[in-house]
């Protein structure tokens, strides 16, 4: 992969990295409702199980979702089912304390595993891999795509929390906070819209 390849790639990442979408709103979310610090593991589940998922694809996935339609089918059945339970665990946060037992913000495996049925997701890897893969060397620049959406997506998911971080003193007003959170749960289970279509 030459470096302008290379450079063309990480630009591809961050044009499909930072803009609004299932993951970023989540992030926005968990910023306010839980800081900076708590919200980390989120951002490595975003991170590492888009990384995986890229690599899976590039291994031959997403020749094999292409030859199966159904599975594609099963795929956004699955992954609209558990984007509407993200949105509704958005929805319903109510507080920010730290000892809260019944808040609490994403694991690491639970969004991870979301990367996998986030159909925004699929449509960033398959184009990833479709448009950058090279055909002499199609392992190495496998890995070289997921290193470069590595980098990007730690800056752009840092970036979302560190914005709903900055907004946590304003919603530390319950009212303010609850329909702040109902709006993220509203616009998270909007993202399913391009789905149904």
């Amino acid at each position: 992969m030459t470096g302008e390849v290379f450079l063309a790639v990480l630009i591809f990442a961050l044009a499909s990295s930072i803009k609004p979408g299932p993951n970023n709103i989540m992030l926005l979310a968990s910023g306010v409702n839980f800081g900076f610090l708590r919200t980390i593991p989120h951002m490595l589940g975003v991170t590492l199980g888009f990384f995986l998922m890229l690599q899976a694809v590039g291994l031959g996935l997403g020749t094999l979702l292409e030859a199966y339609p159904q599975s594609q089918l099963a795929m956004k059945i699955l992954g609209g089912a558990y984007l509407l339970y993200l949105a509704w665990r958005t929805a319903m946060s109510r507080s920010m304390k730290e000892g809260d037992a019944v808040a609490r913000p994403f694991t690491f495996l639970q969004i991870a595993a979301f990367q996998w049925v986030n159909p925004k997701a699929w449509v960033v890897a398959l184009s990833a891999i479709a448009l950058y893969t090279s055909v002499e060397r199609p392992y190495l620049t496998t890995l070289l795509i997921g290193f470069a959406f590595v980098v990007v997506n730690i800056f752009c998911t840092s970036v979302w929390t560190v914005f709903g971080t900055a907004l946590r003193n304003w919603l530390a007003d319950p009212v303010r906070l609850k329909w702040f959170n109902i709006a993220m749960g509203v616009l998270l289970a909007l993202t399913l819209f391009p789905l149904l279509l």
